[in-house]
């Protein structure tokens, strides 16, 4: 059980991790296996994969490197990018991921999400929306943050938990790779409207943004960063004892462990060792909690 979770993303251009500042100026930053390799060994709680170009160019998002990026990792794998169909879902499923993020493929076919909950469980189905301030309203955006919707990026989500999302990823256009923090204004709103696990994306620049997303913004649940997380600004082992010393709690459950064939010694040494008493005891305290 882990009370908070760390995620990298990989956004993949051409076989290729790349990186920009508000959907914009994309630059090269690494191979897609190496990086899923390191970040597996590195502490994150699970990886983020986008094929960042499917949708835009119209094709179905590339499998060789999702095989071998799944292949170099034993964390949950959420995997999105040209996602339309629910054959889409079972192609990438099968290639190794264990959640699927629909983004476009949702404007085009919104009865997808509910279609997914009901093959796969909504469990498996991440709803991830692009986020943008439009006249002061928060407006959602396709092909990779190009376009506006004319959508109420809030009235979306909303109505995309009810059709089954069980996660979302809540990408703001405005803090993207800007580093001065995750977009708090933005996910209280979505978070006033949406009960099930949110993640932020978008803005992260130094471990004090965890810290205060985690501590003052409870009702998220993790948060997603890439290129400071790929350029090692922000080392998550460090992250992590980080937050633990300020307060935000990682437990690792006994049960899981011995299932897992997982030993202590192989944990970080800022991870709390607990069982169900222990679980249930901090839920009882916490403002939200979140068991794998």
């Amino acid at each position: 059980m882990i009370t908070k979770r760390i995620i990298p993303c990989l956004d993949v251009k051409n076989g290729r991790v790349v990186k920009g500042v508000n959907f914009e100026g994309l630059q090269d930053m690494a191979d897609p296996v190496e990086m899923a390799r390191y970040y597996n060994a590195s502490g994150a709680d699970e990886l983020v994969f986008y094929d960042i170009t499917a949708s835009v160019e119209g094709r179905g998002l590339f499998t060789d490197i999702l095989r071998r990026v799944a292949s170099q990792i034993f964390i949950p794998l959420t995997v999105g990018g040209g996602i339309n169909t629910l054959d889409d879902f079972d192609r990438v499923l099968k290639c190794g991921a264990d959640k699927v993020s629909v983004n476009s493929g949702a404007l085009k076919n919104p009865g997808i999400i509910p279609a997914a909950a009901q093959k796969y469980g909504n469990q498996c189905v991440v709803l991830s929306a692009d986020i943008k301030r439009v006249d002061g309203k928060f407006m959602l955006f396709a092909k990779g943050g190009r376009e506006n919707t004319g959508i109420d990026a809030l009235d979306w989500l909303e109505q995309g938990v009810k059709n089954g999302a069980g996660e979302l990823v809540v990408n703001s256009i405005d803090t993207d790779g800007v580093k001065n923090g995750f977009d708090l204004e933005l996910l209280d709103a979505v978070a006033a409207r949406c009960a099930v696990p949110i993640i932020a994306s978008g803005g992260a620049g130094k471990k004090e943004d965890f810290l205060e997303l985690f501590r003052n913004h409870p009702a998220v649940d993790a948060g997603l960063a890439a290129s400071i997380f790929h350029t090692k600004q922000v080392e998550i082992n460090d992250l992590k004892r980080y937050l633990r010393e300020n307060g935000v709690e990682m437990i690792a459950c006994t049960m899981s462990m011995d299932v897992m064939g997982v030993k202590r010694e192989e944990l970080m040494d800022n991870v709390t060792l607990g069982g169900v008493a222990t679980y249930l005891e901090r839920a009882e305290e916490a403002n939200v909690n979140l068991f794998i």
